[in-house]
């Protein structure tokens, strides 16, 4: 059945709850208290770095099922990062693109050479047209959980590796955030100015654990045949093409840029505007 939405999204106190950075793209998350919006509508320090092979590609999750054995943990004020798997001890060494002993390390790991870049002015999004930062709700998170057999609040939150989190409102509330593909949908963030795109088309990362790699059986089916199941009647829409969409891509004019963002500031949904 549809979920119940009596509750529109003006009648609603949304709060912005978490909010979640990926310093180097695919690796793990790092939660923060408060965000500066840097160049091109990112988070600062969120996919700041990324992997590459020798062909420019990403090593990331899409292409690379190894990546998810890695964990990592960034300390920002010394500007070093750890990394460990469950076959290797811990290293710690300089997050620099052109630290060797990183490279390196990482090289071993992946079985190929890998090289570390980094752009500070907006990071290495994975929607480039929509690039500023993802949102769902908590409620949704917690009703995708609830499909799925050994899949909790946590363990769902870090396969959809979501930039903001909101509380306060119901399950795929975040779709009152975008409109149709000629529209976007103005919203803020405490004072901070966003424009809702779309709803995130997802890859096959979601229907991976995120510390073995090892696919969920019928991840995407549950997700496509369930997400139908519950659409609000005020969602769907041209976007819908396909179910397997959940969370909402967004950009932020540059005016917005410079601003911070705070866990406990206010969402409050816009009116919708053409996109140009």
């Amino acid at each position: 059945m549809p979920v119940d939405d009596s509750r529109s999204a003006s009648h609603l106190t949304a709060t912005l709850r978490r909010i979640t950075t990926f310093p180097v793209k695919s690796l793990d998350a790092q939660t923060v208290e408060s965000v500066e919006l840097v160049a091109n509508g990112g988070l600062a320090g969120d996919r700041e770095f990324a992997l590459f092979d020798t062909d420019g590609e990403y090593v990331n999750g899409k292409r690379t099922r190894q990546i998810h054995r890695l964990r990592s943990t960034v300390d920002r004020e010394t500007g070093t990062i750890t990394l460990r798997t469950p076959e290797h001890d811990a290293v710690t060494t300089a997050l620099d693109a052109d630290d060797e002993t990183l490279t390196d390390w990482l090289s071993a790991f992946f079985g190929e050479p890998v090289a570390l870049r980094r752009n500070s002015a907006g990071g290495f999004p994975d929607d480039t047209t929509a690039s500023g930062p993802t949102l769902v709700s908590t409620a949704t998170i917690r009703e995708l959980a609830s499909w799925y057999d050994g899949i909790d609040e946590d363990g769902m939150r870090r396969r959809l590796r979501a930039n903001l989190e909101v509380d306060g409102v119901p399950a795929f509330w975040e779709d009152h955030l975008f409109a149709d593909r000629d529209s976007r949908v103005a919203f803020t963030v405490g004072d901070v100015g966003f424009e809702g795109v779309n709803p995130c088309q997802r890859c096959v990362v979601p229907s991976r654990d995120p510390d073995t790699g090892e696919e969920h059986p019928n991840f995407r089916e549950t997700l496509v045949e369930k997400r139908r199941e519950t659409m609000p009647a005020w969602s769907g829409g041209d976007w819908f093409d396909h179910h397997f969409r959940v969370m909402v891509n967004t950009v932020v004019p540059d005016s917005e840029w410079g601003k911070t963002l705070t866990v406990g500031d206010e969402v409050r949904v816009g009116e919708t505007v053409r996109d140009d």
